[in-house]
């Protein structure tokens, strides 16, 4: 099967003689003119073998591609593509700091034909090798979805920059399947089991086996309760027919699943914390009938009035020993809570704050297509968080606007701090969307 290679180049020229120098090597090229397109392709068509990317770009460089498409292969739940940077700059901190961040080579422009040729031969060669030794190491022999190993660190990453729902997922009765019809029954329900999540979740969704009959989820497009309650309904449906079908239709198990859910960033970044959240929810389902859901909230502090807690377990559920040091972004409800017990703290104690609304519009001139400019207002949320204190918080007041509160700062910061925020910005993403910042300043004097 040929090569497919990706070129990336805002130079018409470049990308004309890279196109035939390898479709003359029987390779199959795609040329893009910048980093958003070839970040939009890849959304919509897939990953390449191996991706040819110039490092000087107008709007967004080469190392911040590079930054967003590791960033999208990790919430995709793919492997890294093969990348080469393009480039006429000898300078050799450049060359250092793309090793740095993980590109396999260099390609100095104007490039030779046949080096050209040796070093993609190279490197995806060597890719396919160790892509395949991945592949095995991290998938579910039995299911094909990821494993637990590989789970903890997609999750992490999932979890630390992306907004959504972790899911914990448990078969119920399960163990009755193995010891009336046998392991090999079984196995035949988990593997239809896998089959039914991949098709019940939303296409985006990541998706492991992290035990015999648990699995967990990854899911940036679950954006409320409600969406959960019909997702659970459908598994134990869907999970209904395929065992009837699979162990017959006089099966009289009461098989079924139990959701954990819990929301991020709501209630933090740090999956393992996280998980621990989830699961207690599923386990709370599991006390109550089974075949239902749970949404993690805080108020679960007091359902087990029987018995008392000590200050550690109170800490560990309200996630005290596990907070990530970042801003902390809460959804609408929780953070208008919050807000008003600071803006007392600020009146008590006669402290200065900051509130900033950033809304995030396209250009005219350029517009982004509309999974584009959602990807891109997602990634300013996250852009945010870690650039602030963990003492600041914010909230998604719809889906291109962000309402961000510094509880404290000194007066003559604020402009500094605005400005940072959206001058960091386009340094790191470019200028493909315009940031749009209203401030107010609240003193407690």
């Amino acid at each position: 099967m040929a090569k497919w290679i990706i070129v990336v180049d805002d130079d018409t020229a470049n990308l004309k003689v890279a196109g035939f120098v390898l479709s003359k090597n029987n390779m199959r090229v795609t040329a893009l003119k910048s980093g958003q397109a070839l970040l939009d392709y890849v959304t919509a068509n897939g990953f390449p073998d191996l991706i040819l990317l110039d490092i000087l770009m107008p709007g967004m460089d080469g190392f911040a591609t590079l930054d967003l498409l590791r960033r999208k292969e990790a919430e995709m739940g793919v492997s890294q593509t093969p990348v080469i940077f393009l480039t006429a700059d000898e300078d050799i901190e450049t060359e250092k700091k793309g090793f740095e961040v993980g590109v396999s080579d260099f390609i100095r422009k104007p490039f030779n034909a046949d080096v050209l040729i040796k070093r993609i031969d190279n490197i995806v060669t060597q890719s396919g090798e160790m892509r395949a030794l991945r592949s095995e190491a991290s998938r579910d022999k039995l299911t094909g979805l990821i494993n637990k190993a590989a789970a903890e660190e997609v999750m992490t990453s999932l979890c630390s920059g992306k907004s959504g729902y972790l899911l914990m997922i448990d078969l119920d009765s399960f163990k009755l399947v193995n010891d009336l019809y046998g392991h090999d029954k079984g196995d035949d329900i988990l593997v239809a089991f896998s089959r039914i999540l991949t098709d019940d979740l939303p296409g985006k969704s990541v998706i492991a086996r992290v035990g015999g009959d648990e699995f967990t989820a990854f899911a940036t497009e679950i954006r409320s309760e409600g969406e959960i309650a019909v997702l659970t309904k459908k598994l134990n449906e869907d999970l209904l027919m395929a065992a009837r079908e699979l162990l017959g239709a006089d099966m009289s198990i009461p098989l079924g699943t139990s959701v954990g859910a819990v929301a991020v960033p709501d209630h933090g970044n740090d999956y393992k914390a996280l998980l621990k959240l989830a699961d207690k929810s599923l386990n709370n389902v599991k006390k109550n009938g089974k075949h239902g859901y749970e949404v993690y909230t805080i108020a679960g502090l007091d359902e087990d009035k029987e018995n008392r807690l000590d200050i550690f377990t109170i800490s560990e559920i309200l996630g005290e020993r596990n907070i990530p040091d970042v801003a902390l972004q809460l959804d609408k409800d929780a953070f208008s809570y919050v807000y008003r017990y600071v803006m007392r703290d600020i009146k008590r104690n006669r402290k200065c704050a900051l509130k900033i609304l950033f809304t995030l519009e396209q250009k005219e001139s350029d517009p982004l297509g509309a999974a584009a400019y959602k990807d891109m207002c997602d990634e300013f949320g996250s852009h945010v968080r870690e650039s602030l204190r963990k003492s600041d918080i914010l909230t998604r007041s719809s889906f291109n606007q962000y309402f961000v509160f510094l509880t404290e700062i000194r007066p003559e910061a604020c402009d500094k701090v605005v400005e940072h925020l959206i001058s960091s910005w386009y340094d790191r993403m470019g200028d493909r969307v315009t940031v749009i910042a209203e401030k107010e300043t609240v003193n407690g004097s």
